[in-house]
Protein backbone atom coordinates (compact mmCIF):
# COMPACT_ATOMS: atom_id res chain seq x y z
CA UNK A 1 0.00 0.00 0.00
CA UNK A 2 3.01 2.19 0.82
CA UNK A 3 4.51 1.76 -2.69
CA UNK A 4 1.30 2.05 -4.26
CA UNK A 5 1.56 6.10 -2.67
CA UNK A 6 4.59 6.39 -3.77
CA UNK A 7 4.42 5.52 -7.19
CA UNK A 8 0.85 7.73 -7.35
CA UNK A 9 2.62 10.20 -5.90
CA UNK A 10 5.73 9.98 -8.37
CA UNK A 11 3.27 9.58 -11.41
CA UNK A 12 1.78 12.89 -10.49
CA UNK A 13 4.63 14.95 -10.51
CA UNK A 14 5.78 13.38 -13.53
CA UNK A 15 2.35 14.38 -14.87
CA UNK A 16 2.88 18.11 -13.94
CA UNK A 17 6.29 18.18 -15.42
CA UNK A 18 5.16 16.52 -18.55
CA UNK A 19 2.51 19.23 -19.31
CA UNK A 20 4.57 22.27 -18.22
CA UNK A 21 7.00 21.24 -19.79
CA UNK A 22 4.77 20.55 -23.33
CA UNK A 23 3.20 23.91 -22.31
CA UNK A 24 6.47 25.94 -22.61
CA UNK A 25 7.59 24.06 -25.95
CA UNK A 26 4.21 25.06 -27.75
CA UNK A 27 3.94 28.61 -26.34
CA UNK A 28 7.92 29.70 -26.96
CA UNK A 29 8.96 31.48 -29.21
CA UNK A 30 12.55 32.65 -30.70
CA UNK A 31 14.15 35.74 -28.97
CA UNK A 32 16.35 38.03 -30.91
CA UNK A 33 19.81 37.49 -30.62
CA UNK A 34 20.96 41.06 -29.95
CA UNK A 35 18.91 44.03 -28.43
CA UNK A 36 19.74 46.07 -30.91
CA UNK A 37 20.56 44.85 -34.54
CA UNK A 38 23.73 45.52 -36.85
CA UNK A 39 23.94 47.57 -40.07
CA UNK A 40 24.98 46.51 -43.20
CA UNK A 41 26.59 47.72 -46.52
CA UNK A 42 28.33 45.42 -48.57
CA UNK A 43 28.10 42.15 -50.02
CA UNK A 44 29.89 40.36 -47.19
CA UNK A 45 27.37 41.70 -44.58
CA UNK A 46 30.07 42.34 -41.96
CA UNK A 47 28.22 43.65 -39.55
CA UNK A 48 28.12 47.44 -38.55
CA UNK A 49 27.39 48.11 -34.75
CA UNK A 50 26.21 51.17 -34.76
CA UNK A 51 23.90 53.21 -32.57
CA UNK A 52 20.92 54.86 -34.17
CA UNK A 53 22.87 58.85 -33.71
CA UNK A 54 26.04 57.69 -35.11
CA UNK A 55 27.60 60.31 -37.45
CA UNK A 56 28.51 57.68 -39.37
CA UNK A 57 24.94 56.87 -40.37
CA UNK A 58 24.86 59.81 -42.24
CA UNK A 59 26.21 58.75 -45.76
CA UNK A 60 25.65 55.12 -44.73
CA UNK A 61 24.53 52.43 -47.42
CA UNK A 62 20.70 52.81 -48.13
CA UNK A 63 18.28 51.41 -51.02
CA UNK A 64 17.34 54.21 -53.17
CA UNK A 65 14.48 55.44 -55.12
CA UNK A 66 12.10 53.00 -57.00
CA UNK A 67 9.35 52.78 -58.72
CA UNK A 68 7.41 48.97 -59.51
CA UNK A 69 3.91 47.66 -59.90
CA UNK A 70 1.97 45.62 -58.07
CA UNK A 71 -0.53 42.43 -58.57
CA UNK A 72 -3.29 45.05 -58.01
CA UNK A 73 -1.93 47.91 -60.74
CA UNK A 74 -0.95 50.25 -57.93
CA UNK A 75 2.90 52.07 -58.07
CA UNK A 76 5.00 50.73 -55.32
CA UNK A 77 8.06 53.00 -54.44
CA UNK A 78 10.27 54.15 -51.89
CA UNK A 79 7.69 56.33 -50.83
CA UNK A 80 5.38 53.03 -49.82
CA UNK A 81 7.64 52.02 -47.32
CA UNK A 82 8.25 55.40 -45.96
CA UNK A 83 8.56 54.69 -42.04
CA UNK A 84 7.81 51.18 -42.35
CA UNK A 85 9.98 48.10 -41.47
CA UNK A 86 9.84 45.95 -44.53
CA UNK A 87 11.30 42.49 -45.84
CA UNK A 88 12.70 41.60 -49.39
CA UNK A 89 13.03 38.54 -51.33
CA UNK A 90 13.34 37.54 -55.64
CA UNK A 91 10.97 35.16 -56.80
CA UNK A 92 9.48 34.27 -60.46
CA UNK A 93 5.59 32.77 -60.63
CA UNK A 94 6.68 29.93 -62.71
CA UNK A 95 9.66 28.27 -60.78
CA UNK A 96 9.23 25.11 -59.69
CA UNK A 97 12.20 24.62 -57.31
CA UNK A 98 12.90 27.14 -54.67
CA UNK A 99 10.12 29.74 -54.90
CA UNK A 100 7.09 27.99 -53.44
CA UNK A 101 8.72 27.12 -50.53
CA UNK A 102 9.97 30.87 -50.44
CA UNK A 103 6.39 31.86 -50.81
CA UNK A 104 5.35 29.88 -47.71
CA UNK A 105 7.61 31.07 -45.66
CA UNK A 106 7.12 34.38 -46.42
CA UNK A 107 3.54 33.87 -45.57
CA UNK A 108 4.16 32.72 -42.27
CA UNK A 109 5.94 36.12 -42.17
CA UNK A 110 2.41 37.63 -43.08
CA UNK A 111 0.62 35.76 -40.61
CA UNK A 112 3.00 37.23 -37.79
CA UNK A 113 2.39 40.71 -38.56
CA UNK A 114 -0.98 41.04 -40.20
CA UNK A 115 -2.29 43.29 -37.96
CA UNK A 116 0.33 45.67 -37.89
CA UNK A 117 0.60 48.15 -40.14
CA UNK A 118 4.31 49.07 -39.63
CA UNK A 119 5.85 45.84 -41.40
CA UNK A 120 5.34 45.31 -45.12
CA UNK A 121 6.58 42.37 -47.25
CA UNK A 122 8.45 42.94 -50.92
CA UNK A 123 8.34 40.31 -53.42
CA UNK A 124 10.29 41.00 -56.80
CA UNK A 125 9.95 39.53 -60.32
CA UNK A 126 12.95 38.45 -61.56
CA UNK A 127 11.08 37.55 -65.15
CA UNK A 128 9.16 40.64 -65.45
CA UNK A 129 8.77 40.26 -68.80
CA UNK A 130 6.57 37.60 -68.03
CA UNK A 131 4.97 38.63 -65.12
CA UNK A 132 2.41 40.95 -65.73
CA UNK A 133 0.31 42.25 -63.17
CA UNK A 134 -2.52 39.75 -63.82
CA UNK A 135 -0.07 36.84 -63.84
CA UNK A 136 0.96 38.64 -60.35
CA UNK A 137 -2.43 38.57 -59.26
CA UNK A 138 -3.09 35.01 -60.07
CA UNK A 139 -0.02 34.14 -58.40
CA UNK A 140 -1.46 36.86 -54.99
CA UNK A 141 -4.64 34.80 -54.59
CA UNK A 142 -2.86 31.13 -54.82
CA UNK A 143 -0.52 32.26 -52.48
CA UNK A 144 -2.87 33.86 -49.54
CA UNK A 145 -1.34 37.32 -50.17
CA UNK A 146 -3.44 40.41 -48.33
CA UNK A 147 -2.86 42.96 -51.15
CA UNK A 148 -1.71 45.73 -48.91
CA UNK A 149 0.65 43.90 -47.05
CA UNK A 150 2.78 41.49 -48.91
CA UNK A 151 3.08 43.79 -52.47
CA UNK A 152 4.45 41.36 -55.62
CA UNK A 153 6.15 43.91 -58.04
CA UNK A 154 6.93 43.90 -61.63
CA UNK A 155 8.97 46.74 -63.86
CA UNK A 156 12.18 47.34 -65.06
CA UNK A 157 14.28 44.20 -65.15
CA UNK A 158 17.76 46.13 -65.22
CA UNK A 159 16.10 48.12 -62.18
CA UNK A 160 14.61 45.23 -60.29
CA UNK A 161 18.36 43.23 -60.48
CA UNK A 162 20.82 46.02 -60.16
CA UNK A 163 18.50 46.51 -56.59
CA UNK A 164 19.02 43.11 -55.84
CA UNK A 165 22.39 42.48 -56.57
CA UNK A 166 24.24 46.18 -55.53
CA UNK A 167 22.02 47.60 -53.10
CA UNK A 168 20.08 44.82 -51.49
CA UNK A 169 23.16 42.01 -51.95
CA UNK A 170 20.85 39.12 -52.31
CA UNK A 171 23.52 36.97 -53.85
CA UNK A 172 25.64 37.55 -51.42
CA UNK A 173 26.45 33.99 -50.77
CA UNK A 174 27.15 32.59 -53.94
CA UNK A 175 30.37 33.97 -54.07
CA UNK A 176 30.19 34.79 -57.56
CA UNK A 177 30.65 37.59 -59.86
CA UNK A 178 27.29 37.79 -62.24
CA UNK A 179 26.96 40.08 -65.26
CA UNK A 180 24.17 41.97 -66.07
CA UNK A 181 22.50 39.17 -68.44
CA UNK A 182 23.11 36.94 -65.83
CA UNK A 183 19.90 35.24 -63.80
CA UNK A 184 19.44 36.40 -60.27
CA UNK A 185 17.72 33.70 -58.36
CA UNK A 186 18.32 33.56 -54.81
CA UNK A 187 16.60 32.29 -51.65
CA UNK A 188 17.47 35.19 -49.13
CA UNK A 189 14.99 37.10 -47.33
CA UNK A 190 16.45 40.87 -46.49
CA UNK A 191 15.33 42.72 -43.41
CA UNK A 192 15.22 46.65 -44.20
CA UNK A 193 14.40 49.54 -41.61
CA UNK A 194 12.21 52.69 -41.19
CA UNK A 195 15.20 54.71 -43.11
CA UNK A 196 15.24 51.78 -45.97
CA UNK A 197 18.86 50.49 -44.37
CA UNK A 198 20.20 46.96 -44.67
CA UNK A 199 19.22 45.36 -40.85
CA UNK A 200 19.31 41.29 -41.28
CA UNK A 201 19.68 38.71 -44.02
CA UNK A 202 17.80 35.22 -43.54
CA UNK A 203 17.40 31.85 -45.50
CA UNK A 204 13.78 31.99 -47.07
CA UNK A 205 14.47 28.21 -46.92
CA UNK A 206 14.88 27.81 -43.36
CA UNK A 207 11.88 27.81 -40.65
CA UNK A 208 14.12 28.76 -38.11
CA UNK A 209 15.61 31.40 -40.10
CA UNK A 210 12.51 32.62 -40.58
CA UNK A 211 11.42 32.86 -36.82
CA UNK A 212 14.98 34.85 -36.11
CA UNK A 213 13.68 36.67 -38.62
CA UNK A 214 10.35 37.46 -36.95
CA UNK A 215 12.24 38.12 -33.77
CA UNK A 216 13.98 40.44 -35.49
CA UNK A 217 11.78 42.45 -37.10
CA UNK A 218 9.94 42.73 -33.33
CA UNK A 219 13.66 44.30 -32.23
CA UNK A 220 13.79 46.56 -34.84
CA UNK A 221 10.29 47.99 -33.58
CA UNK A 222 11.26 48.13 -29.99
CA UNK A 223 14.54 50.15 -31.32
CA UNK A 224 11.73 52.44 -33.32
CA UNK A 225 10.08 52.87 -29.98
CA UNK A 226 12.62 54.04 -28.15
CA UNK A 227 13.99 56.34 -30.88
CA UNK A 228 10.33 58.46 -31.15
CA UNK A 229 9.75 58.12 -27.04
CA UNK A 230 12.09 60.95 -26.60
CA UNK A 231 10.43 63.09 -29.50
CA UNK A 232 7.00 62.33 -28.45
CA UNK A 233 7.95 63.61 -25.04
CA UNK A 234 9.31 67.07 -26.32
CA UNK A 235 6.29 67.16 -28.34
CA UNK A 236 3.99 66.68 -25.04
CA UNK A 237 6.20 68.89 -23.13
CA UNK A 238 5.95 72.01 -25.41
CA UNK A 239 2.31 71.98 -25.79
Amino acid sequence: MKNYKINLILGMVLSIFLLTACGENTHSEIDSRVERLPYYDSAEFTPRWLTQDSSALENFHQIPAFQFTNQSGDIVSEKTVDGKIYIVDFFFTTCPGICPKMATNMRVVQEAFKEDAEVLLLSHSVTPETDSVSVLQRYAELNGCISDKWHLVTGDRKEIYDLGRNYYFVEENLGLNKKESDFLHTENFVLIDKNRRIRGIYNGLSKPSIQQLIADVKTLQKESALVSAPTALLQEQEN
